[in-house]
């Protein structure tokens, strides 16, 4: 278990900067709070009904994984510790799990608070709400993996702009978090459900509402999409190990 003590390294590096994690999983109830009240004041239209709104808002915050993944890769490299590092007999997946392994806890902690504010806001508690929770993983994985990708390939600030600004504004309008994609229809929805987002949002829809058999259409696109991104997140890890500029 090489990766274990690099792990732990990285839990503690994370830990030394709270006030990120907090805004990445209080941002969400805070949308949460605006959509909701919104919904109060249209009772006769169910744009922003919790069934709907929770799922996608779960989604969506998931995006704040990636900056710190990213930021934490991107940091590294350029404080030279994983020069130093790379004396050591970690391979390049043994760095990325271990990046990857004390970011999943946060991921999931940001869910659960998602969905526990979203039962206050008047969400049914159930064993779905739960399953919920299981579903949204590899979902955490596929944006824990972005960020490991973005934080190999550039800076910090560069980080910042494609995880901070792009990632989550690509998240919110082609996941369907906000409103149904069939309402615009045509080539807007074609490209929405070539990407991952809008599957993991439609997937954990599925299990809140109890669809079991809408599930694995939605979730074989996710855990694909989560391979793929591990996989060539440990490539081009292992191609920066092996080049001179790091």
């Amino acid at each position: 278990m090489r990766y274990l003590v690099f792990s732990s390294r990285n839990q503690k590096e994370i830990i030394r900067d709270p006030l990120n994690i907090m805004f990445g999983i209080g941002f969400p109830i805070v949308i949460l709070l605006i959509f909701s009240a919104i919904q109060r004041n249209i009772p006769e239209n169910e744009v922003f009904i919790i069934n709907n709104l929770a799922p996608g808002v779960a989604v969506f915050g998931l995006s704040f994984i990636s900056l710190f993944s990213g930021i934490l890769v991107a940091k590294d490299r350029t404080s030279s510790f994983l020069m130093r590092l790379f004396a050591s007999p970690l391979r390049a997946s043994d760095y990325i799990i271990g990046y990857t392994l004390p970011l999943l806890p946060i991921a999931i902690v940001q869910s659960i608070v998602c969905f526990v504010f979203s039962i206050f806001l008047g969400l049914p508690f159930n064993l779905n709400t739960l399953l919920t929770i299981v579903i949204l993983i590899p979902t955490s994985v596929i944006f824990i993996g972005i960020g490991l990708l973005s934080g190999s390939l550039l800076n910090e600030k560069q980080v910042g702009g494609l995880c901070g600004a792009l990632l989550t504004n690509i998240n919110a309008w082609l996941s369907g978090a906000w409103f149904e994609l069939k309402l615009i229809g045509g080539t807007y929805e074609k490209i929405a459900y070539l990407l991952p987002f809008a599957h993991a949002v439609d997937a954990t829809r599925s299990v809140l509402a109890g669809d079991y058999k809408d599930i694995l259409p939605h979730l074989w696109w996710v855990l694909g999409y989560a391979l793929i991104i591990m996989v060539i997140a440990i490539l081009v890890f292992n191609t920066k190990m092996k080049g001179k500029n790091i």
